[in-house]
């Protein structure tokens, strides 16, 4: 297999200081969630799906690489990659790296092919949870062995399919990984999650509008239960929106510098967990306003702490923690016990990570208590996590001092970062992403 595992290696990335409130218009790309979830449709589909704008990162490559592997034809024409779904057939290697969605959702697709497929992925990602979505699958008639990275699915061609009961409160994609490939299934599915509230809902309900824009039938009519009728699946023909995820930390250098920025073609209607980031900085305190230009946000002269229930959008939380230590009052960010399975244990990471630089934390189960006082330099440990690394620039803008620790950790979802956070400072980008300019 070749495996993300032999990545390149760290870059320590010096966070440069805002010398005055930013301002520009900053476009990010598309979004990793909908281009997965595209991709993962389109493999099943009757016929040539194009999936226009989609992200091109570590995490969509791995996603391609590993449809490529069962059978499907994924061919980069630049702005769109066109999918021609092909026999899904083993024997093949997939590589998940440390990317959710494919872990995820990758399995329900092999189960339907013919063949072996052995799933492996980072390090890190060999500690994530996976029985939940594993022991379903095996409920529904697949052949695994494993309950975590790696495992190995021993496909017959098809999947029974079926009812299922799963507690999926520690991930929304136990749900996702379920439903997207239902259609296939000789049965459908019906799948009941029976725990404590779900996580990251707005994933689900991407979830269920991406099926159903492709002609599958989904009933989720009743809370905490998702009927998916099998049946065909129609080309995917929807232009993925930019990830809003992705473009929170630039709006986030807007409110803690006082600047303004704009993200161009912001969605009037969307169900990506990034967009209530507009409600969250406009409670602390910043102007936000949407156009025909995008979403802009403008930086106040006094950012007010929050108190805030994240549970539904937890993967903004490094965001939101790195504007809170800035505010003028204490903020609690809460419901993000989930996010202790992430890429990391983010929780701990942002509490050890804000303490470092002298910063004062309160850590619970399932919330962080951030008390503002003044910070200094020091090193930002990323944890191979995308939004821990970004939560680091976010912070190096008012920090003198700040090295993040990998800022090509960021290239899982949104590659290039740091140079587009060196134009939206106008600062050179090569002083500032080349390790050898770096502060050691």
């Amino acid at each position: 297999m070749t495996s993300a595992r032999t990545a390149a290696l760290p870059t320590s990335w010096q966070a440069p200081v805002a010398d005055r409130p930013v301002r520009g218009t900053v476009a990010v790309p598309g979004s990793k969630s909908l281009t997965n979830r595209a991709l993962i449709l389109a493999a099943q589909a009757t016929g040539p799906s194009l999936i226009t704008a989609p992200l091109r990162s570590r995490d969509t490559d791995l996603m391609a690489a590993a449809l490529r592997a069962l059978g499907t034809s994924i061919t980069d024409s630049g702005a769109n990659w066109a999918v021609t779904p092909g026999p899904l057939t083993g024997p093949a290697e997939i590589d998940c790296g440390l990317a959710g969605t494919v872990m995820r959702f990758v399995p329900a697709l092999a189960a339907t092919a013919t063949g072996q497929v052995v799933i492996d992925g980072d390090e890190a990602a060999r500690r994530r949870p996976m029985s939940t979505v594993l022991d379903a699958l095996r409920a529904l008639g697949a052949d695994i062995e494993g309950d975590r990275l790696p495992f190995t699915v021993r496909g017959s061609g098809s999947l029974r399919g079926g009812s299922v009961r799963i507690d999926a409160s520690a991930s929304s994609q136990f749900v996702s990984g379920l439903l997207l490939c239902a259609a296939s299934f000789t049965d459908g599915v019906t799948v009941l999650h029976e725990g404590s509230a779900l996580p990251s809902m707005p994933h689900i309900e991407m979830t269920v509008q991406a099926l159903r824009s492709v002609g599958v039938v989904v009933d989720d009519a009743v809370p905490d239960r998702w009927r998916v009728e099998p049946g065909p699946v129609q080309p995917w023909t929807a232009v993925i929106e930019p990830d809003l995820s992705n473009a929170t930390p630039f709006l986030a250098a807007a409110a803690v510098t006082g600047g303004e920025i704009t993200v161009p073609h912001w969605p009037a209607d969307t169900d990506q967990a990034g967009d209530a980031i507009r409600e969250i900085l406009r409670a602390m305190g910043a102007h936000v306003t949407s156009g025909p230009d995008g979403l802009t946000v403008t930086g106040p002269d006094r950012l007010r702490g929050i108190d805030i229930d994240l549970h539904d959008v937890g993967e903004l939380t490094p965001t939101v923690a790195a504007v809170a230590v800035f505010a003028d009052s204490p903020s609690r960010l809460s419901g993000i016990g989930h996010l202790r399975g992430h890429e990391t244990d983010r929780l701990a990471a942002i509490a050890t990570d804000i303490a470092s630089l002298g910063g004062d934390v309160g850590e619970s189960e399932d919330a962080l208590t951030i008390t503002p006082r003044a910070l200094h330099g020091g090193q930002w440990r990323s944890y191979a996590d995308h939004r821990m690394a970004t939560a680091g620039a976010i912070i190096g803008l008012r920090v003198p001092g700040v090295v993040v620790d990998d800022i090509a950790t960021t290239a899982k979802t949104l590659p290039g970062f740091d140079r587009m956070w060196a134009d939206m400072l106008g600062t050179a980008a090569d002083s500032i992403g080349n390790p050898s300019a770096v502060a050691r």
